[in-house]
């Protein structure tokens, strides 16, 4: 009877034990109440003890949520519509202010995180034009956003990590007429670079044909000119050649000439005898 009296007080002292300690994982926030109002919210990763039936513990996800927000329309500064896909990555900061706030509902605060951003956006957005923000702002209002939702988050108990804007889309209806003028203006561009280029074409034609003139003018007048020195060194060749030996220059001109006519037996020729043609053949030594 006393061993069982025993072996009860130890496993009410184990059950007591055990409801007095609690453990905190690195990935975890815990709040502990007493009776139902909150003591305790600064808890690290490790073993943890509270009173048994007085105190209560709850745990939340500490890590890092993403709400991936559907595409949303923002008015740029000229009054055009954009479609923009975007995502907030942020966690809990602060336990005690996110179970208060929002009852400790991820899905609660993904709700009031979600208007906070789309209000951030909205604003940044009517401040800039399609150019800028599909080009050279994305930096900064990345930089904006999270600026100006972190203490709004901090009054919901969250701590925003980042904010990215995935794509920038223009309505079905505004992409069209962008595409057009885009079409339009390519196509602008195009034709100036081709007047350009028939007009330089023609400049280079031009030069072209002009340098071919000046090129054959002064071939021609060169081969002229070397003509006639060829031609007058020839007769001043010849010149002195008939001055050293008339005899044997006219006797070798005339054999040159009997090899021409004598060389095609079907060819003619009708001259009278006695002719100066015939002079050598009939002298004898």
């Amino acid at each position: 009877m006393i061993e069982n009296k025993i072996l009860v007080a130890i496993a009410t002292l184990f059950f007591i034990g055990m409801m007095s300690v609690f453990t905190v994982h690195e990935t975890e926030k815990a709040i502990k109440f007493q009776l139902g109002e909150i003591v305790k919210d600064d808890y690290q990763p490790g073993i943890h003890f509270k009173w048994p039936f007085i105190n209560n513990v709850k745990k939340f996800d500490g890590r890092i949520q993403t709400k991936d927000s559907e595409p949303e329309r923002f008015l740029t500064a000229e009054k055009k519509n954009v479609i923009v896909d975007s995502y907030v990555k942020w966690r809990i900061g602060n336990v005690k202010t996110f179970y208060t706030v929002v009852g400790g509902d991820i899905n609660q605060a993904n709700l009031r995180l979600d208007q906070i951003i789309k209000d951030a956006f909205r604003s940044e957005f009517s401040k800039r034009e399609i150019k800028q923000l599909v080009s050279t702002d994305r930096k900064a209002i990345r930089e904006i956003l999270i600026k100006n939702s972190k203490q709004i988050s901090a009054d919901l108990g969250l701590e925003i990590i980042d904010v990215q804007v995935k794509r920038i889309d223009l309505p079905p209806e505004v992409s069209n007429s962008v595409f057009l003028r885009m079409e339009a203006e390519r196509a602008r561009v195009a034709r100036e670079f081709r007047s350009q280029g028939a007009e330089e074409a023609e400049r280079i034609r031009a030069d072209a044909d002009r340098q071919r003139v000046v090129t054959l003018a002064n071939s021609f007048r060169d081969a002229e000119k070397l003509r006639g020195e060829g031609d007058a060194k020839s007769a001043e060749i010849y010149a002195t050649a008939y001055g050293a030996d008339v005899e044997f220059f006219s006797f070798y001109r005339s054999i040159n000439a009997y090899k021409n006519i004598f060389s095609d037996p079907n060819r003619m020729i009708v001259v009278e005898p006695n002719s100066d043609f015939f002079k050598y053949f009939k002298k004898t030594k």
